[in-house]
């Protein structure tokens, strides 16, 4: 890895935008850098500026409220929050798909933000996150917004955040705590390894929700479908929605058959 840029430390969120001001469209944000240190080394990105938030109080921990949900920092890791006990009471579905995530080491570096972030179709946070119905606590200099997690994705790689904003936080609604969920990922190997397909359900009153990852240019959301939907309609959406490709890991068909599979198995197993 021979590159050469300048490093910034800001330790406000009010320095951070000064930064991403002057100069956003040529930084590259660090938290965990499990993703941004692999795509310097590979020599995918070329940034003149890393500017690290790691000291950016406003940006950590996890908080829970009965009315408002629950709100995990842009500096919580996937190990922070499989071991945080207010998760593993409230959205254990979430504690299984971080479990998913890389190996241990992985884990204790990587970001659940940073894993949105990256917008990669088979993020496994991303795809819990989605059906779970979060949202992104969005801010800049001049505005703080929130938008429903499905608007962040707009392809690979690639998100609706602009140059000069951040990702302060990602906010699950209180009204998918303690509701039945589950996740199945389909992996080459057994342990640690990317997604084939994978599925996250999350099963509530009436209806239920599916979000697929990796057989799309981003995470897929069928919302609030029928709980009593047979299962060649449900088939159906399924098709419809996704959109999986032929590479040298799987086929589209295979990945197709999957997806199909292992939302059979979730509604059996959740109802």
């Amino acid at each position: 890895m021979l590159t050469s840029f300048d490093y910034f430390a800001p330790r406000s969120i009010d320095d951070l935008h000064e930064l991403l001001d002057s100069d956003g469209e040529n930084a590259e944000l660090l938290a965990g850098g499990t993703d941004l240190l692999v795509d310097i080394r590979n020599e995918n990105i070329s940034p003149e500026k890393i500017i690290d938030i790691k000291n950016i109080d406003k940006l950590a921990g996890i908080e829970f409220d009965p009315g408002d949900g629950l709100t995990i920092g842009a500096l919580v890791t996937c190990g922070e929050l499989i071991d945080s006990e207010i998760v593993r009471e409230n959205y254990p579905y979430l504690v299984e798909a971080a479990l998913d995530l890389g190996s241990r080491q992985v884990r204790n570096r990587a970001t659940v933000v940073g894993n949105l972030c990256n917008a990669s179709p088979c993020a496994d946070m991303g795809r819990a996150l989605l059906c779970a119905e979060a949202e992104v606590i969005v801010s800049s200099s001049k505005q703080s917004r929130t938008l429903p997690l499905e608007d962040l994705f707009t392809g690979v790689k690639e998100t609706s955040l602009a140059d000069n904003e951040i990702a302060e936080a990602v906010r699950v609604p209180a009204e998918m705590a303690n509701i039945p969920g589950g996740n199945k990922k389909l992996k080459r190997i057994k342990g640690h390894d990317l997604s084939l397909a994978s599925v996250t359900m999350l099963k509530k009153q009436n209806s239920f929700n599916l979000a697929v990852g990796s057989c799309a240019t981003t995470p897929v959301l069928l919302a609030d479908i029928d709980i009593n939907i047979e299962k060649e309609e449900l088939a159906e959406q399924i098709e419809a929605a996704i959109a999986p490709i032929d590479d040298q890991r799987a086929s589209k068909e295979y990945r197709t058959f999957m997806i199909k599979t292992y939302v059979n198995r979730l509604k059996d197993e959740l109802n």
